[in-house]
């Protein structure tokens, strides 16, 4: 590990997108399949079961809702993970309610002895989230419409290669939020979360061949990620990561 955090170590990141997203109108599987799921659903879609996901969190999970300061950041935060065991619970066959999170060194939930992997994200109005049968999934949802100082934060947290590419772009918000999301699926996906050097994560190319030093990455990571982005309307973009070759991917919505 010391010789790693001195010279970094080689990751690959495979980079697929932006496609099309059409969430398929589909009912929750009983089962975990063989095909990566991604499930996504605007905060008025899941409104009218606030009071029903409200009854399925746990203590623990009130307790985080209650510490917002504002009434939409905690609706956003209940529906989100209500639904979260609402999909789950339908796959595992058990009641939402019953379903027990573990959590990783940097807070990613999980099942603890089941092979069942997933990923939730939320944005200002919609949620996402992925689920796979076994390998570690990542996905990052986020508004087009949002209030973002692009060319400031792209500064800050991109490579040069990313930033010419948002400079040369059509629309740079856009592709800023194609690529930001992209970085957060991966770090997502190998369970670290965000870290301050996000410089060092470049998600530009088709093929990114990268070598990173941060010890918590080099400790946590894969040595490679497949990452596939949707434009799913006009007002949301999906990035979801997966270990090693993604396979078949389908989208759901409610």
């Amino acid at each position: 590990m010391k010789d790693d955090v001195l010279t970094g170590r080689k990751l690959t990141v495979f980079c697929e997108g932006p496609f099309i997203g059409s969430p398929e109108r589909a009912a929750i599987p009983t089962e975990p399949t063989d095909h990566i799921a991604v499930w996504t659903a605007t905060l008025a879609d899941l409104l009218p079961r606030a009071e029903a996901y409200h009854a399925t969190l746990d203590p623990t999970e009130k307790e985080r809702m209650a510490r917002f300061r504002f009434e939409v950041d905690r609706e956003r935060f209940l529906l989100g993970h209500g639904w979260l065991r609402e999909v789950l619970g339908t796959y595992l066959l058990c009641a939402p309610a019953s379903l027990s999170f573990s959590r990783g060194r940097y807070g990613k939930p999980f099942l603890e002895g089941h092979p069942l992997r997933f990923n939730i994200s939320d944005t200002k109005d919609a949620v996402a989230i992925a689920v796979s049968k076994e390998r570690e999934v990542g996905v990052d949802i986020e508004t087009t419409s949002r209030k973002v100082h692009h060319v400031e934060v792209g500064q800050h947290y991109f490579t040069t290669e990313e930033i010419a590419a948002i400079d040369e772009a059509p629309d740079g918000k856009r592709r800023f939020l194609e690529f930001w999301t992209r970085k957060e699926a991966v770090l997502k996906a190998s369970g670290v979360g965000i870290m301050d050097d996000l410089h060092l994560l470049r998600v530009n190319a088709p093929v990114n061949e990268l070598r990173i030093t941060h010890p918590e990455f080099i400790a946590m990571a894969t040595d490679e990620y497949h990452v596939r982005t949707w434009s799913v309307g006009d007002e949301h973009l999906i990035s979801l990561a997966v270990e090693h070759a993604v396979g078949e991917v389908r989208m759901f919505g409610v």
